[in-house]
C-alpha cells in the first residue's frame, strides 16, 4: 500500500477530532471504514500511530512524528486545490470574496461598506459556530477571511500558514435576562444573584461551555445548565426559564435585558485570519468601523466603554464620532 494524500487526511482528522466517530463524520465516511482505513495505514507504515482511551485517540510517538510532517502536505494540497479552483471560478464570474464568521453584530455594517468598497465584487457569506472549523476553511482556500472569537482561556487552533489581526484583545460578556428577573433593576449584575438560574450555553460554540464552567466554579457556583443555540436561548431567556452569556453588543428587548457582569469574569478576543497580508487589509478597515459602529448602539456597551476608560485609568480609550459611534481613540 503507497500512502496518498488522502491517507494523510485521515490522519490529521483523527488527530484534530481526538476521535475516531468525529474524525469519520467530518470525513462523510462511516467509523468501521475509519477504522479499516487506519489499520491500513498503520501496517503500511509499520507501526501503531494512535492510542484508543476513554477520553477519545491520542497521537503514539510515531503517530506525533508522521503527523509533523503530513500536516503541511495536507494543508499544501488543499491550499493548492482551492486556491486553482477559485481562480478559475475569478476568471470566469469576476472578483470573489468569500467571508466566513462566528456570529456578531458587526456583520451587516462590515458587509455593507465592504459592498460600498468594492462594487462588482460577490461576496459571500459562511457563518459558522466553530471557530476553528472557519480557520481551517481558510486556510484549506475555501475562503477568503475568517472573522472569529477567542474564549479567554480556550485557545483556538491558529493554522501556521494563517495571518491574523486582533480587532479586540478583550471583549467583555454580558448577560441577558429577563427584563422582570430582580437583577434586570441593577446597572452590572453579580454571579451571586444569578446562583438559582437555570443558565443556557451552547455547547457547539468552540470554548464557550469550557469558559463559563471555569467561571461559575471560580465564583462558587453550580447551577442547573441547559445545553442548546443560541437563537432558542433568546426566547427562554425573556420567558426567564434560562439567563445566558451574550455579546456587549447585544441589543436589548422590552421582555429582555442585558447587562454587564461585576468584574467583567469572562472576555473574548476578536480576531481576523487571512492567507496573505494583503487580504487582511482589504476588510480590515470595514470590519474595524463596523464593530465600533455596533458598539455605539449598544447602550450597555458604550456605558461600560466609557466607564472602563475612566476606571481602568485610561481616559480616552473610546471616544465619539460625530454620528454617535464609539471607536478607539487609539489602535
Amino acid at each position: 500500500m503507497e500512502l496518498e494524500v488522502r491517507h494523510l487526511r485521515v490522519l490529521c482528522a483523527i488527530a484534530d477530532t481526538g476521535s475516531l466517530h468525529k474524525a469519520a463524520r467530518q470525513l462523510g465516511m462511516s467509523q468501521p471504514s475509519l477504522t479499516t482505513q487506519l489499520r491500513r495505514i498503520e501496517h503500511a507504515l509499520g507501526g501503531q500511530l494512535f492510542t484508543r482511551e476513554r477520553t477519545g485517540c491520542r497521537p503514539t510517538p510515531l503517530g506525533r512524528v508522521v503527523l509533523s510532517r503530513a500536516r503541511p502536505l495536507v494543508t499544501e494540497m488543499r491550499a493548492l486545490v482551492s486556491e486553482t479552483k477559485a481562480a478559475a471560478a475569478r476568471a470566469v464570474e469576476g472578483p470573489q470574496l468569500r467571508i466566513g464568521s462566528t456570529a456578531s453584530r458587526a456583520i451587516p455594517g462590515w458587509l455593507r461598506k465592504l459592498r460600498g468598497r468594492l462594487p462588482g465584487t460577490e461576496i459571500s457569506l459562511q457563518m459558522d459556530v466553530s471557530a476553528n472549523a472557519l480557520l481551517r476553511m481558510v486556510a484549506a482556500g475555501q475562503l477568503d477571511v475568517a472573522f472569529v472569537h477567542e474564549v479567554e482561556g480556550c485557545p483556538l487552533r491558529l493554522p501556521e500558514t494563517l495571518r491574523r489581526r486582533v480587532l479586540l484583545d478583550r471583549e467583555p460578556q454580558f448577560i441577558s435576562l429577563a427584563a422582570d428577573h430582580p437583577a434586570a433593576d441593577r446597572p452590572v449584575v453579580r454571579l451571586s444573584e444569578l446562583a438559582e438560574d437555570r443558565w443556557m450555553v451552547d455547547p457547539t460554540v468552540d470554548g464557550e461551555w469550557d469558559g463559563l464552567r471555569r467561571v461559575l466554579i471560580a465564583a462558587g457556583l453550580n447551577p442547573r445548565v441547559l445545553h442548546g443555540d443560541y437563537h432558542t436561548a433568546a426566547s427562554l431567556v425573556a420567558t426567564g426559564e434560562v439567563v445566558a452569556l451574550c455579546q456587549p453588543t447585544s441589543r436589548a428587548r422590552a421582555d429582555m435585558a442585558v447587562r454587564p457582569l461585576h468584574g467583567d469574569p469572562l472576555g473574548v478576543r476578536l480576531l481576523v485570519a487571512a492567507r496573505t497580508e494583503d487580504e487582511l487589509n482589504a476588510v480590515y478597515g470595514e470590519l474595524d468601523a463596523a464593530y465600533w459602529e455596533a458598539a455605539g448602539q449598544s447602550p450597555a456597551y458604550t456605558e461600560w466603554l466609557l466607564q472602563a476608560g475612566e476606571t481602568r485609568g485610561t481616559p480616552g480609550e473610546t471616544r465619539g464620532t460625530p454620528d454617535g459611534t464609539l471607536v478607539p481613540a487609539t489602535r
